[in-house]
């Protein structure tokens, strides 16, 4: 099982449902071991076997398990076909777990390094590395996808997002070529740094390059391309572009791209790539203006490669007129004292001119080409920044004829297994260290001694090829190779034909030196070591570019650029300190690994080739890799996850443990029987020496397991029976007493009926036997329905006007009132303001005690001068009286009231039109009466034919208006003023 770096899991126990998680993986892996292998080397029991780690591959990759580990580290298979393994799904399900909760996989090593990242605010980096065509592109590929699907998203991360996705296309078209190991190989060294912000978005983003081969693009082996680039331009480009450029939509009128004898291959599409890239190209913010430039300088080169030396030249899309191009490339500027001097190039150094000339203008179009892509994705914001950095970057090459090229990238990789080993250990010592178990020197082999080989001043194979380029006289690429068997011969990793035994002798030609890495042997052939070092560009070719009016070429050989004498730095000693620069780069961050590994030559699905994997096992780096994983102990974990795992093997930890978990797995070991040798207990974790100990423990549970299954099982079921009888008891006793209660309610309700049955009647004869009374409490109930009686059937017999009185059904005495009331609606609703708060206030037989029909308190005023006069207004059944206490002031027979005038206002006052014939009749009466329409509705049931008139204004000599307050008075003009409110 994989090992975890320190701190990485800093929380003091995992979650249930995470722990389950983990649990279930590590059942599967250790129960399916047999067939599909470990899924981790570390649990090899023979793990110095390389015969064991190939088996222990071949098995998952039959099964389409191309990921294993070794602790942290991942091991990648190239299927050569596509697995459902890369969906959004995927990516989601590995997303915030640890390497032992799924199986592994590139999105755990991905999503774990981000996790480290954010919780210890640290950078870290994933080496990604590999022979041509193991994946390494590919795997930088899902990587940057996985972490553009996990970061959050906003619309300026989703900006940074897409350009550090399309950066890929654009670097792989520009940087890589179809070579005989692999139809996409990357043809230089990437590192990109992605940057995080404190919230895990992606932010920004930095590459630098690394020897990038441009040998190639004047030069391609048989069976190999040019960089892709060239061709999805012929092949893919608009018809208006190419004739522009002056280009053919056929390869072959090409010297540069046919030398290979490979323009077309089955497994690359240029057409559609060639949209991809053109799409690219805008998302990383290069202009129109500078994608146009940018395609005429690759058209020029396609151009310069046909050039014979005639004025036949492309220069106008270089900017340069045909004149000044032809001269750069034909003769060479000599500087003798203060003169000038041109002499003409032979044939050779005309094809080297032009050849340099194409190879530089590619090199710094390629690194003009970087450089915007960074510009793209550059961070404005100042504030402190994380990262986690991918480098792609090219494994051991081993061909038939290995040259400078390969030299160098071979170099690289013994720099990186250098580094690889240091980190390793580093780590390794720093966990044990933090847990408390003493370390164990591990035995291993440095290769300290071959990049000294390489690399060491004055004597290293870098330094001596540098001398001999920038020594005097005529040096050559065998005059370099016997200064290193004069200078390195004795070297145990250094041999050439003439230094070699006779036997050795026989794998050597005369031009070849070998040197033995760690890795293996390789083979170069030292043919032209020393010009591809040199790399040199005549400084009037410099001069005819700085001419330009491309704004690329302009960019590249600027003006300011030094036009010194000497020569610059070799193209090894940049290689060199650049590699110098990438190492301190590494050294500041924490390590990741990939390491890709091609099953077969010929890129077959489901061909699992040994020799060749064992090579790569090798030369990889991995057999001491997993020795220093096993250095001290196979097997590692947290004290929760072991005991929550094997717990059942012990009595006294199953099922519950009470105490700590660290005791809890002390006590487990102990009844296991675990000897002394074969564990150690650190401060989190335990640690098991040998993988048979975890074996015979998984293996002991898996006995147990069925049995405590069984066991489980007859107790749920007892559980679950008495469960039911329970549930089936508590509902039966439940249904019972609800019914019971439900019947005694009934009971009491039918009881309760028939009481009340009985109050009812009782308080109905009692009414009945009150009925004349005054309402009170014990007739209110029959008054009520001696009310609703009368109503009922008088909503079946109304009469047709409401004045009608004898057309009335004959009310009980209780609802007198309602007929008066009614009548009183007919008379004045809708007509007098007032009118509406009479309604509530009851009628009254009378206002004072006696034999008339009606007596009501009024206020009489005079005729003369309007004074105010309390009187008594009585009706009787022939007469009206105004009475002042026991005396007549003034009698009005009904046959002599022609009618009654009330104002439409909110006042009281009533006037009393009286005919005048009589002597005995005093004229009109003017009255005031609080209870006005009491009183007129008394006088219109008494009284059948009397007009009532209900005025809008002024008649007569009194006045009405509304007013503030209510109030009487004689106004000015001698009227009677009535103010109603």
């Amino acid at each position: 099982m994989p090992l975890q770096k320190k701190n990485k899991n800093k929380s003091p126990g995992i979650p249930p449902e995470r722990c389950n998680r983990i649990l279930r993986n590590m059942e599967a892996s250790l129960t399916a071991r047999d067939r599909v292998g470990i899924q981790d080397f570390v649990l090899l029991d023979t793990y110095t076997s390389e015969t064991a780690c190939l088996d222990n591959l071949r098995k998952r990759f039959h099964e389409n398990l191309i990921y294993t580990y070794i602790g942290t580290l991942l091991v990648s298979v190239n299927p050569y076909k596509e697995l459902d393994i890369y969906s959004k799904k995927q990516m989601d399900t590995y997303m915030g777990v640890n390497f032992f909760e799924l199986p592994p996989h590139i999105y755990a090593l991905a999503d774990n390094a981000f996790r480290t990242m954010m919780s210890e605010f640290n950078n870290h980096f994933i080496l990604i590395s590999g022979e041509s065509g193991a994946g390494k592109t590919e795997a930088s590929k899902k990587i940057l996808q996985f972490y553009a699907v996990s970061c959050p998203s906003t619309k300026v991360l989703n900006n940074v997002r897409d350009r550090l996705l399309l950066s890929n296309p654009v670097l792989e078209a520009f940087g890589n070529a179809k070579t005989l190991k692999n139809d996409n190989s990357s043809r230089f060294g990437k590192y990109m740094d992605i940057q995080f912000d404190h919230q895990g978005g992606a932010v920004g983003g930095h590459i630098l390059s690394y020897l990038l081969e441009k040998s190639r693009v004047v030069h391609q082996n048989h069976g190999e391309r040019n960089f892709h680039i060239f061709y999805q331009l012929v092949e893919g480009g608009e018809e208006d572009l190419l004739r522009w450029l002056g280009l053919e939509r056929n390869c072959k009128h090409y010297r540069y791209l046919v030398q290979g004898n490979c323009a077309k291959v089955s497994s690359i599409n240029d057409k559609s790539d060639w949209k991809t890239v053109r799409k690219a190209l805008s998302v990383i913010d290069l202009s129109e203006s500078d994608i146009e430039n940018l395609f005429g300088i690759i058209a020029s080169v396609l151009h310069m490669g046909n050039i014979k030396f005639e004025a036949d030249a492309r220069g106008y899309l270089l900017g340069i007129p045909n004149q000044v191009l032809q001269q750069g490339l034909t003769h060479r500027k000599i500087e003798a004292k203060s003169e000038e001097v041109f002499s003409p190039f032979s044939v050779d150094h005309a094809v080297y001119a032009r050849d340099a000339l194409a190879k530089a203008i590619y090199g710094r179009t390629f690194s003009w080409l970087v450089n915007k892509i960074n510009e793209s994705l550059a961070n404005m914001d100042s504030s402190r920044k994380t990262v986690i950095g991918l480098l792609d970057i090219y494994g051991f090459e081993v061909f038939s004829v290995n040259s400078f090229e390969q030299f160098c990238i071979n170099y690289c990789n013994e720099k990186l297994q250098q580094l690889f080993i240091e980190l390793t250990l580093k780590s390794e010592q720093e966990e044990y260290e933090m847990e408390g178990i003493e370390w164990e020197p591990v035995p291993y082999f440095n290769n300290k001694i071959i990049c000294d080989l390489v690399e060491e001043k004055f004597r290293g194979i870098i330094s001596l090829l540098d001398e001999e380029c920038l020594r005097p006289g005529e040096a050559t690429d065998l005059t370099f190779l016997e200064k290193m068997e004069d200078k390195i011969g004795g070297h145990p990793h250094f041999v050439t034909h003439k230094l070699a035994d006779q036997k050795t002798r026989k794998t050597l030609k005369r031009g070849d030196f070998r040197l033995l890495h760690y890795a293996g042997e390789v083979t170069y052939c030292v043919v032209g070591f020393l010009d591809k070092n040199n790399d040199l560009l005549y400084r009037n070719g410099k001069e005819v570019m700085r001419q330009s009016k491309n704004a690329i070429i302009k960019h590249c050989f600027p003006s300011t650029e030094p036009d010194s004498k000497r020569r610059p730095e070799t193209v090894v000693t940049q290689f060199k300190n650049s590699l110098v620069g990438l190492t301190e780069i590494l050294m500041m961050k924490e390590p990741w690994y990939v390491r890709c590994i091609k099953p077969n030559e010929a890129k077959q699905p489901g061909h699992f080739d040994d020799v060749l994997v064992r090579h790569q096992v090798k030369y990889l780096g991995l057999m001491e890799h997993l020795r220093v994983r096993r250095a001290g102990f196979a097997y590692r974990r947290k004290y929760e996850v072991f005991l929550q795992r094997y717990k059942p093997l012990c009595p006294d930890t199953w099922p519950n443990w009470k105490g700590t978990a660290a005791e809890g797995v002390r006590c487990l070991i102990k009844h296991l029987g675990y000897k002394s040798d074969e564990y150690k207990m650190g401060r989190t974790k335990i640690f098991i020496r040998h993988p048979r100990t975890l074996f015979a423990t998984e293996d002991a549970f898996q006995v147990c397991k069925h049995k405590l299954a069984t066991r489980i099982q007859a107790k749920y079921k007892g559980y679950k029976v008495k469960g039911d009888y329970l549930k089936q008891r508590e509902a039966a006793t439940k249904i019972e007493t609800c019914w019971r209660g439900m019947m005694a309610r009934r009971e009491r309700q039918r009881r309760a009926w028939a009481v009340t049955d009985l109050l009812i009647c009782s308080r109905f004869i009692k009414g009945f036997m009150n009925r004349h009374q005054p309402a009170c409490t014990d007739n209110s109930e029959y008054l009520a329905f001696v009310r609703h009686s009368y109503l009922t059937r008088l909503k079946e017999n109304l009469p047709k006007t409401i004045l009608e009185k004898d057309s009335w059904l004959t009310p009980p005495p209780i609802l007198q009132e309602l007929l008066l009331k009614a009548q009183t609606s007919a008379l004045f609703k809708g007509k007098k303001e007032n009118y509406p708060f009479s309604v509530c206030r009851p009628f009254a037989d009378t206002r004072i005690s006696g034999p008339p029909q009606y007596s009501v308190p009024v206020v009489k005023y005079d005729r003369n001068g309007f004074r105010p006069r309390l009187r008594q207004l009585i009706f009787t059944q022939e007469a009206a009286y105004l009475v002042e206490e026991a005396k007549i002031k003034q009698r009005i027979d009904y046959s002599s009231l022609k009618g009654v005038s009330v104002s439409n206002l909110s006042d009281n006052f009533l006037i009393l039109h009286v005919t005048c014939d009589d002597s005995k009749q005093k004229g009109d009466l003017v009255l005031q009466c609080d209870f006005l329409f009491e009183a007129l509705t008394k006088l219109s049931v008494i009284v059948n034919n009397v007009r009532f008139d209900i005025q809008p204004g002024r008649e007569g000599f009194v006045d009405f208006k509304s007013g503030q307050e209510s109030m009487v008075y004689r106004a000015k003009n001698g009227h009677l003023m009535v103010v109603s409110l």
